[in-house]
C-alpha cells in the first residue's frame, strides 16, 4: 500500500528583481509503501530541503503532485492543508520544536490535545510511547532539563502519539552527540518494526542513513541514485559511502 506518491514535482524560484528563474528540483518521481524506512541524501543544494518541504505541506509545488494516503496535496486550501498537517503528519526537527513552557507530558500530548482526544485516552497515549521511547520517568520535566537525546526522543513521541500516516524527520540526528544519535535512530528503528511506521528522513549523514531501508540520492534537482538494504546495517552503510564518494558526501566511519 502507497503511503506517499511524488509524481514529476518540480519547484522553480524566481529570482529577484524579475531576475532569470532556477529550478531546485527539476522532476522528481517516487513512492513509499507504508512500514518503510526511507532516506534522502545529496550535497548541499540538491533539494533535499525543497522536496521535504513540499511534502510537508509548507512549500507550495510548481509542477506535478504529491499523494499522501488517498489524499492530493494540490486540491486542498490552505485551511485544509494545515488540518492535514496536524493530523496526518508527525514531525522530528534538528531543533527538536518542543515548547520550553511544557513539560515533556504536555509536549508529547498536544497533537492530541488539539484533535480534542478523551483525557482518559491522552494519558494512556502518552505513556505507552514515553515507556516504548524509555522517558517515562522524565515525563514531568521541561526540555531544557534533560538531554538532547531525550528532548530528541520526546519530539519523536510527539511525531508518532497520534498515529500519523507519514513521519517525516529532518536531520534529526544533527544536533546530537554519536550516543545519543544512535539511540534516536534505534527508537525509530523500533517505531518504524514495532508500529509499521512510515519514516522519511532526509540527513546528509551516512551513519544516520544506514538505519534507513532505502536511501534515494538526489543530485542537481533529480534522482541520482536509488540503493535498498539488503544485508547488514554495516554493508549498507558501505553502499552509502560509495555513493556519496561520487557525490562528494559523508566519509564518516560506521561506529
Amino acid at each position: 500500500m502507497s503511503i506517499l506518491k511524488v509524481d514529476n514535482v518540480q519547484k522553480t524560484y524566481s529570482g529577484r528583481n524579475g531576475g532569470s528563474r532556477s529550478k531546485a528540483i527539476k522532476g522528481i518521481s517516487f513512492e513509499v509503501e507504508k512500514g518503510e524506512f526511507v532516506g534522502i541524501m545529496g550535497p548541499s543544494g540538491a533539494g533535499k530541503s525543497t522536496l521535504l518541504n513540499i511534502i510537508a505541506t509548507i512549500d507550495k509545488a510548481t509542477a506535478g503532485e504529491v499523494i499522501i494516503g488517498n489524499q492530493n496535496l494540490n486540491m486542498m486550501n490552505s485551511d485544509e492543508l494545515a488540518i492535514f498537517r496536524r493530523e496526518k503528519l508527525g514531525f522530528i526537527f534538528q531543533d527538536y520544536n518542543l515548547l520550553d513552557t511544557m513539560t515533556l507530558k504536555e509536549n508529547i500530548a498536544l497533537p492530541l490535545v488539539l484533535s480534542k482526544e478523551k483525557p482518559k485516552v491522552i494519558v494512556e497515549k502518552v505513556m505507552e510511547i514515553a515507556e516504548n521511547l524509555g522517558i517515562n520517568k522524565i515525563l514531568s520535566k521541561y526540555p531544557y532539563e534533560v538531554s538532547g537525546g531525550q528532548r530528541q526522543r520526546a519530539s519523536a513521541a510527539r511525531a508518532i502519539i497520534s498515529d500519523p500516516q507519514l513521519i517525516l524527520a529532518d536531520e534529526p540526528t544533527g544536533a546530537l552527540d554519536s550516543k545519543s544519535s544512535a539511540e534516536l535512530l534505534q527508537c525509530m528503528t523500533d517505531m518504524n518494526q514495532s508500529n509499521e511506521a512510515t519514516i522519511l528522513m532526509v540527513t546528509h549523514d551516512a551513519f544516520s542513513a544506514s538505519y534507513c531501508k532505502r536511501i534515494l540520492f538526489i543530485k542537481d534537482g533529480v534522482i541520482f541514485s536509488e540503493i535498498n538494504r539488503g544485508g547488514s546495517r554495516k554493508e549498507f552503510f558501505d553502499q552509502i559511502l560509495k555513493v556519496l564518494a561520487i557525490l562528494g558526501g559523508d566519509n564518516r566511519e560506521l561506529l
